[in-house]
């Protein structure tokens, strides 16, 4: 069976992606935190390894006869900043102001080098839309992120200015560089704001059109499309149908508003209006076309399945 070493293994994300992949892959799973300690809690029924990215031993043990790794593991957001608001649960405390870069950047260098190490032939890192610097509580200038053409794609120029972006453009060009040397396939994923079911039913209960624009750009990505993105590009890389490498989109094909799109965006943003006159219905602000075209991947959920009986879905 073929074996696949999951980074960030006892977390969020990994929660639903081991769920995705169990039965058809002999996962070992390789975090800092020990199972139990995290802040979701579930059942683990594979082996753990537990140590540090920054660790190059570390990572070789985690990856030592896999074949594959879905490189979850991360800080989720700058350091340098001020601590996202609210919280979430068992946040832990304040990190040092570099540690976003260390951990993000340096071990991600660690991981792709000791998957050099262990002949490892395929890693699809988790990276984020935030490669783009759109998010504006992460915007130091006080700036709109600029927009060049509705819907974004993955040719739409960055404009990051915090070092959660910047580290997460680092693990793509690091995946690219050991693509390009060693022959190492390395794709990089990047999801919108990852959302957990029980966090879209909230919302869809408690919905209200939004008033405001959302820096995120009125995107999200359930969380149970978005492990499907990472086993199907995983496979499609095992099965050589993809480049040596590449990065993809991966969101949910409508926004966070039952308005239409273009209505959207001529309501909260005028001056991109003129951006907007070929989005159609509720059509996401970024494609994740790419995706669609490389390994088949379009998202099958919608917040939207969670608004009461009877209410207008858009």
């Amino acid at each position: 069976m073929t074996r696949v070493t999951i980074t960030g293994g006892t977390g969020n994300v990994a929660q639903y992606l081991i769920e995705e992949m169990k039965g058809k892959y002999d996962l070992v799973l390789f975090d800092r935190v020990p199972p139990g300690q995290n802040r979701f809690q579930y059942d683990i029924n594979h082996p753990v390894v537990v140590g540090e990215l920054l660790n190059v031993e570390d990572c070789e043990r985690a990856v030592r006869g896999s074949d594959a790794i879905i490189h979850l593991g991360a800080i989720p957001y700058p350091t340098e900043l001020p601590r996202p608001n609210p919280l979430p649960p068992n946040a832990g405390p304040n990190l040092p102001y570099d540690e976003t870069m260390k951990v993000n950047t340096m071990g991600t260098y660690y991981l792709f080098e000791a998957a050099r190490r262990q002949k490892v032939k395929v890693v699809v890192t988790s990276v984020s839309n935030c490669v783009l610097g759109h998010f504006e509580a992460w915007r130091p200038s006080g700036t709109f992120f600029p927009i060049d053409y509705l819907p974004l794609d993955e040719n739409h120029r960055k404009d990051v200015e915090d070092t959660y972006g910047l580290s997460k453009q680092f693990q793509e060009e690091i995946g690219h560089m050991y693509a390009r040397a060693y022959g190492l396939k390395a794709y990089g994923i990047r999801p919108s704001g990852v959302q957990r079911p029980e966090r879209m039913k909230e919302y869809a209960e408690n919905y209200k059109d939004p008033d405001r624009w959302m820096s995120a750009l009125n995107g999200y990505a359930d969380i149970r499309d978005l492990v499907r993105a990472f086993r199907m590009c995983m496979e499609a890389g095992l099965r050589g149908d993809l480049p040596p490498y590449d990065d993809y989109y991966i969101n949910n094909a409508d926004t966070w508003s039952l308005e239409d799109s273009k209505a959207m965006v001529e309501r909260m943003r005028p001056d991109l209006a003129h951006l907007a006159k070929d989005l159609v219905g509720r059509q996401s602000l970024i494609s994740a076309k790419k995706a669609e075209k490389a390994f088949g991947w379009t998202a099958e959920h919608s917040w939207t399945e969670f608004l009461p009986v009877g209410a207008k879905r858009g």
